[in-house]
């Protein structure tokens, strides 16, 4: 048995069985039991009218107050009306990376100090507006990396605030695609080798290898951006043989919300996938939430839920034990 990834969260606290992201689009919610096999109790999807939130690293994200608050009330009061809640929010609020000291320092305190000088350029604010943090990674011949994520501390507590709003805690606040990763190893069929995932939300792609359960490397690009996705795909797989010590992948998942299969990236996700396979020449497979929890019939329900739940299936798992 192996423990899930200590997944990087942006507030550190024990997590709760009751998730909710708050993405660009939509708000989904779910109450998981967390028996011999976790069961999805209840679950809840709302959509979002077009611009009522922006996901940004700088700039206010929540632009529609209310119709946010609304949408949540709608899936908190599906789910049970919680307390607690571990909370997920866009790729594009937390700049990631991946940085690498000889000697790290063993006092947690001289650690934060050191990661926080050595990211502070990464940001587009200065340091002390940030929430910073870090989990360590893979240890190295020549020093031990940390995977560091940095947002801006009123664009996180802008999301919490409509939490509050309605008497519910954030228990932990972490990003979409972390959670993306937990629901796939949680299914057990990622747990060894280096393997790839591409998550692809209405406003952003993420994609990220690991060595098993721990992460080599993190890029992320608005849906706007110039090229396909794919190409960006195989750049990415090519630096990964070239710079990572890469000997091939043992699986690579894709995760393409339905909305945004449909919406403004390069393809549907059926074309997508195809496209994956043809660039990396291999088989593709799509992060399926029930590979990892049992549905009831009535939450085993349309391809959009199905989607949404898969991050905040994650953000539950993160804190079990999957077969290695």
């Amino acid at each position: 048995m192996s423990a899930l990834a200590d997944w990087l969260s942006l507030r550190s606290a024990s997590v709760p069985t009751i998730a909710v992201e708050v993405a660009t689009n939509h708000v989904c919610a779910a109450s998981l039991d967390l028996g011999a096999r976790a069961v999805v109790r209840a679950s809840a999807l709302q959509s979002l009218p077009d611009g009522a939130l922006v996901a940004s690293l700088t700039g206010a994200n929540v632009q529609d107050r209310p119709a946010v608050i609304d949408a949540l009330r709608r899936v908190l009061d599906e789910v049970g009306r919680p307390r607690r809640v571990a909370l997920i929010v866009p790729d594009t609020v937390a700049r990631v990376s991946l940085v690498r000291f000889e000697k790290p320092p063993a006092n947690a305190t001289d650690l934060d100090q050191l990661i926080r000088w050595q990211v502070r350029k990464a940001v587009p604010f200065p340091i002390e507006d940030a929430q910073v943090s870090h989990v360590p990674t893979v240890r190295y011949p020549d020093g031990q990396e940390f995977l560091v994520s940095v947002a801006k501390r009123t664009v996180i507590q802008e999301y919490e605030d409509v939490c509050q709003e309605l008497g519910v805690h954030a228990g932990l606040v972490d990003i979409s695609t972390f959670n993306v990763v937990n629901t796939v190893l949680a299914s057990g069929s990622a747990a060894s080798g280096d393997w790839l995932l591409v998550n692809v939300a209405v406003d952003s792609a993420s994609i990220a290898i690991l060595r098993g359960s721990d992460p080599i490397c993190f890029r992320n690009r608005p849906a706007d951006a110039e090229g396909l996705l794919a190409d960006l795909v195989r750049q990415t797989a090519m630096y990964y043989q070239d710079r990572l010590e890469g000997t091939g992948f043992s699986g690579v998942w894709l995760r393409a919300a339905t909305a945004a299969a449909g919406g403004r990236n390069d393809h549907g996700a059926d074309r997508l996938r195809q496209s994956l396979e043809q660039r990396l020449e291999m088989k593709v497979e799509t992060v399926d939430p029930r590979q990892a929890v049992t549905l009831s019939d009535r939450n085993g329900g349309p391809p959009a839920l199905l989607d949404a739940l898969t991050p905040v299936v994650g953000a539950v798992l993160r804190t079990r034990s999957v077969a290695a």
